[in-house]
């Protein structure tokens, strides 16, 4: 993990290259979530989840990566979907098998024109799992 444990070591998986538009993208996993139930055991559920997005990611040009914990733990298991410039999404009450649906969703805000992930076309665990959008900085104004 770095200095400022935002993300663990070795965990970009997918090179940047010919991807085009979905090398703007991370998808960023919490490693350390747990199940349903709560237990303890590792490989954690965040784990399972974040091998399971590198699985789906394999063929893309998507960057996954992993973060120790996104604070998001009432809604279980959390991911974040990101793109330079533009709004940034977070996601809980994911299953273990949700990779595939973090990589559609990443694959529709990679092409989106407006800097949303679109609602049409969104699986409906990133429907129902939608837990905050966050504006790019830029986007913020200054109240006088």
């Amino acid at each position: 993990m770095d200095q400022n444990s935002s993300f663990s070591a070795g965990t970009a998986d997918n090179p940047s290259g010919a991807g085009g538009a979905l090398d703007t993208v991370t998808v960023i996993v919490c490693a350390s979530c747990r199940d349903e139930t709560g237990s303890d055991a590792h490989p954690r559920a965040g784990e399972l989840l974040a091998q399971d997005t590198r699985r789906a990611a394999s063929d893309e040009h998507i960057r996954v990566r992993t973060v120790e914990c996104l604070g998001n733990c009432k809604r279980r298991l959390s991911a974040a979907i990101l793109r330079d410039g533009c709004w940034s999404y977070v996601f809980g009450d994911l299953t273990t098998a949700s990779g595939a649906d973090l990589v559609a969703g990443a694959k529709l805000f990679a092409t989106s024109s407006d800097g949303l992930i679109p609602w049409r076309g969104r699986p409906d665990s990133l429907k129902r799992g939608l837990v905050a959008r966050i504006p790019p900085l830029d986007m913020l104004k200054d109240l006088k």
